[in-house]
């Protein structure tokens, strides 16, 4: 049932035209709070950090130490999480 709810709100964020959007909550979760771009979209889709380290296929704590402000995840890791969470590579990068 969540990967149901998980997939509608993919289908509502993704955007269809070539401009990179981002909710409101996301914004100041980044901005405000200082909050990783990775943190931010988890907990904007209401995902735990274990969901999308397994999506992703990585481990927990992997994921849980990419979520630091300070961390400096490869390309293809970032390319990994954003599948995982259903958003556009962009949208972790800008």
């Amino acid at each position: 049932m969540k990967e149901d709810l998980h997939q509608e709100l993919v289908k509502n964020y993704i955007p269809y035209e070539s401009d990179v959007w981002f909710p409101q909550e996301v914004v100041e979760a980044n901005v405000v709070r200082g909050d990783s771009l990775l943190k931010a979209w988890r907990e904007h889709l209401g995902l735990t950090q274990a969901e999308v380290a397994r999506h992703a296929g990585m481990s927990q704590p992997a994921y849980a130490k990419l979520e630091k402000p300070d961390a400096n995840p490869r390309t293809a890791t970032l390319r990994k999480i954003a599948r995982a969470l259903g958003i556009s590579f962009e949208q972790l990068t800008d």
